[in-house]
C-alpha cells in the first residue's frame, strides 16, 4: 500500500492504527452492584433476541469486560470517522451520475 498523501488519507491510516492497537471488544454493559450476601457483586447485562441477558462475574471478568466494552464503544466511534471519511472521499473524487440537483451533507451522511 502506497503512503498516505492527502489530509483524509493521512487521518485514515491514523483511525486504522488506532482500530489495531484496541484488544478485546464486548457490547453490553457491566455494574458493579455493590456487596451482596455473599460478598461483592459483580454483573454483565446484554441484549439477545430482544431479550435482557444478565451474567454474574468475578471480580477479575468484571476488570476484563469493563476495557472490552470501553474498547467497543471506541470502536464504533473509529469506524464511524472512517466512514465519513470514506464517503468523502468515493463522492468527491469518483465520477457522479448526472444530477438535478448537488447532493448534500446530510444526504452523503457526512454531517
Amino acid at each position: 500500500m502506497k503512503a498516505p498523501r492527502t489530509p483524509i488519507e493521512i487521518e485514515y491510516a491514523r483511525l486504522r492504527a488506532r482500530l489495531a492497537r484496541l484488544g478485546w471488544i464486548s457490547h453490553g454493559y457491566v455494574q458493579d452492584r455493590g456487596p451482596g450476601a455473599g460478598g461483592p457483586c459483580y454483573q454483565w447485562t446484554r441484549k439477545v433476541r430482544a431479550k435482557t441477558v444478565s451474567v454474574a462475574l468475578s471480580p477479575q471478568q468484571y476488570q476484563a469486560l469493563r476495557q472490552a466494552i470501553e474498547n467497543w464503544r471506541e470502536t464504533q466511534q473509529i469506524l464511524q470517522r472512517m466512514q465519513i471519511l470514506s464517503r468523502t472521499v468515493i463522492f468527491g473524487t469518483l465520477p457522479n451520475p448526472p444530477r438535478r440537483k448537488r447532493l448534500g451533507k446530510k444526504v452523503l451522511g457526512l454531517i
